[in-house]
């Protein structure tokens, strides 16, 4: 790693990345309003993310292993209140009653455990979903008329969207046999909730698509099934896979040649070794773009594009017998390397940061009609830093759309704290920032009587890089990213920055 002795990214501040939650928000707190929130929008913005590195004198070494902390913004009639809490999960309750990190993560190992044998880790290997970390500190979900806290694994928890307090674990191994899943599923206009996943069909771990049937009455867990498969590219090598897409006709997978080496996971469970060691990358190989048809649930087709990594889709959908796939980008798995907490402590010195979260919003259009492993080059939809991106969800998920939002994720840029706008249509940006201030994920909030693709507002959860106790609630408007509104609150005790949320809107 090339090391200098200047600050390489002066408008970068990795502090936000890098705070503990000590003291939980748990009845709400009113802020400090400038301007005037739209009182069309009504409801509660849930968010999700890393709230503390800390258990008693340990650190977790892995942004994704920080316990889950909940937030709740609440809107009504153009005020606001603010809420937090952390996830309690089995993970999180078995660290605090030791007072020390006692379950091993996605990038942290625990302590040694003296009551736990290697023969008990063997037992273990039988039940993921009791032998992994279930710290769902990604996203947010609804299923039905409840909420669900995402990570990885096989466990989801259900929570209270109106205290954020734990209520439920759900293992998908009882319901479904998912030893993993996605971080993002799809939930479509129908109350229809899909996500993809590893399973053991038939003896054989394959990719899986799974279907959660909306239900008034009645569970959607128990409800579920497998409505699509396809064979791993490499059987004991699956890809990673953080989100995928949806279509009128295919769901989409993208193998990318980050794989889990499934002998080195079991090697590792048995050692007691993070999960993130099992992960390789391999830079030879192309990435494949696999599409399962809806209909019969196999595999149908599979093409070909550039080796590259990424985390999230952005939209795909059908158009005049092609296929586009736009996501965010990056030309190799490097993120996940600087997401170390040494590595975000130690930046400002790493000349090869900047490159590693280096991410670019990509489309790649496909001719339906090309032959099998047809190789199509991405092209580039904006030259600016792209992550955690956010569409009008509702009406054009799956189908043609013209605007996306994300943030920014060049540590290098001018104002690192950027909210982009991209029109897909005319390659034309609107940014928005404000100094030393850092905005989560964009989420969009259309008007009801909406008279455009953009008519609507973007709520993002904001953190200042001077002020560790104050967290916000901005509302742009999704036209001209022009701010409306903002709710700033005094919190006691350091807030860190949040990954995803869903706006849950009154009914």
């Amino acid at each position: 790693m090339e090391q200098c002795k200047e600050k390489l990214y002066p408008n970068c501040d990795n502090q936000v990345w890098l705070r503990s939650c000590e003291v939980e928000v748990n009845e709400p707190i009113t802020g400090e309003i400038t301007g005037e929130f739209p009182r069309w929008v009504r409801g509660s913005l849930l968010r999700n993310g890393p709230g503390s590195l800390k258990v008693g004198s340990m650190r977790f070494k892995h942004l994704f292993d920080s316990s889950a902390l909940l937030h709740r913004f609440n809107i009504q009639d153009g005020q606001v209140t603010y809420q937090c809490r952390f996830l309690r999960c089995n993970t999180y309750n078995r660290n605090m009653a030791a007072g020390r990190i006692v379950v091993t993560d996605f990038g942290t190992q625990s302590v040694p455990d003296p009551c736990h044998s290697i023969f008990d880790r063997f037992a273990t290997l039988f039940s993921p979903g009791e032998a992994l970390s279930d710290n769902a500190m990604i996203s947010v979900y609804p299923f039905g008329d409840e909420m669900y806290a995402f990570t990885e694994g096989p466990v989801i928890h259900r929570i209270n969207p109106v205290t954020l307090d734990t209520m439920e674990r759900k293992n998908l191994m009882d319901s479904v046999a998912l030893v993993n899943h996605t971080s993002h599923p799809h939930v479509m206009s129908n109350g229809d909730v899909y996500n993809v996943g590893m399973s053991l069909v038939k003896g054989r771990l394959r990719h899986v698509v799974v279907k959660f049937p909306f239900m008034e009455k009645g569970d959607m867990f128990q409800n579920a099934t497998i409505v699509g498969s396809m064979k791993p590219r490499w059987t004991l090598h699956p890809a990673y896979m953080h989100t995928f897409g949806i279509t009128a006709n295919y769901f989409v997978i993208i193998e990318q040649p980050l794989s889990v080496s499934i002998c080195r996971l079991v090697h590792n469970q048995l050692r007691n070794r993070p999960l993130a060691s099992s992960l390789k990358w391999y830079p030879e190989h192309k990435t494949n773009i696999v599409l399962i048809n809806r209909e019969t649930g196999k595999e149908v087709k599979r093409y070909e594009t550039e080796t590259l990594f990424f985390l999230h889709i952005i939209n795909c959908y059908e158009i005049a017998n092609k296929l586009i796939v736009d996501l965010c980008s990056y030309k190799d798995a490097k993120i996940l390397d600087a997401m170390y907490i040494q590595a975000i402590e130690t930046m400002q010195t790493n000349a090869n940061y900047a490159d590693w979260f280096r991410g670019r919003p990509k489309r790649i259009e496909i001719d339906l009609n090309a032959p099998i492993l047809t190789h199509f080059k991405p092209s580039l939809l904006a030259d600016l830093g792209c992550e955690t991106p956010r569409i009008h969800y509702d009406v054009y998920n799956g189908r043609p759309y013209r605007y996306f939002y994300a943030i920014s994720s060049d540590v290098d840029a001018e104002n690192p704290g950027l909210i982009i706008k991209v029109d897909t249509v005319t390659g034309q940006t609107q940014t928005w920032f404000d100094n030393n201030c850092y905005p989560s994920e964009p989420v969009f909030v259309p008007r009801c009587d909406g008279k455009s693709e953009d008519d609507g507002v973007l709520l993002t959860a904001l953190v200042k890089a001077d002020d560790s106790h104050s967290v916000s609630l901005v509302c742009l408007c999704a036209v001209t990213l022009k701010e409306l509104a903002r709710c700033t609150f005094t919190t006691p005790s350091p807030t860190p920055k949040c990954l995803h949320g869903w706006f849950l809107p009154d009914v």
